[in-house]
């Protein structure tokens, strides 16, 4: 088993980098993912996050409304930091499953653990990668795409950059830089490289 820990800011590129990937051969595990997972309705960790942050953050139907809960969390750090504490260690739980699994189905498996929020969840965990790959685009890069790609508006968007590392943090971490700030073609070409060096 390979493990390569795949992160970078929102709109970094790393769906992309994911996705070529998985094409390529790998077993990839999207935290982003699991996230959704853990606070299905009538989950614990959804009845928790009703519990601290009150049932505005819940719908009708009873899932939780992601664009309330954004808003708040966004905003206030400490909120960030009480829906970290209810959500990481269950998504941790979840990735340790799934990497035991591919293990099991495949001892020479490569696998991707993309995850945005590496540095912020701290890398001190129970887990270590054999690489660790940090999509990067410049802050610039990523507000355009936030406003102009996915309809957020400027504040909103800033903020939620800012909410997250900073690149430095970030890059200080990485064993492998794939450069998102140029082409489509010129981010495959590095994810290929990428590839070749671990399969």
């Amino acid at each position: 088993m390979y493990l390569i820990a795949l992160t970078g800011g929102i709109a970094s590129g790393k769906s992309t980098i994911s996705e070529r990937l998985s094409a390529l051969g790998a077993v990839v595990i999207d935290a982003d993912v699991l996230a959704r997972e853990v606070v299905e309705p009538g989950t614990p960790a959804l009845a928790e996050i009703a519990s601290e942050f009150g049932t505005p953050m819940l719908r009708p139907d009873g899932s939780l409304d992601r664009a309330a809960l954004g808003a708040l969390i966004f905003r206030d750090p400490k909120a960030r930091d009480k829906l970290n504490a209810i959500t990481h260690p269950r998504i941790w739980q979840r990735v340790h499953r799934l990497i035991a699994e591919a293990e099991r189905q495949n001892p020479d498996a490569v696998i991707v653990y993309d995850v945005p929020l590496l540095v912020e969840a701290g890398t001190d965990r129970d887990m270590r990668f054999d690489l660790v790959a940090v999509a990067h685009a410049d802050a610039a890069t990523r507000l355009k795409r936030l406003v102009e790609l996915r309809g957020i508006e400027y504040g909103e968007a800033v903020r939620r950059i800012e909410s997250q590392a900073s690149d430095e943090e970030r890059l200080a971490i990485a064993d492998v830089v794939i450069d998102n700030n140029g082409t489509l073609e010129d981010t495959l070409a590095q994810v290929d490289a990428l590839w070749e060096r671990v399969s």
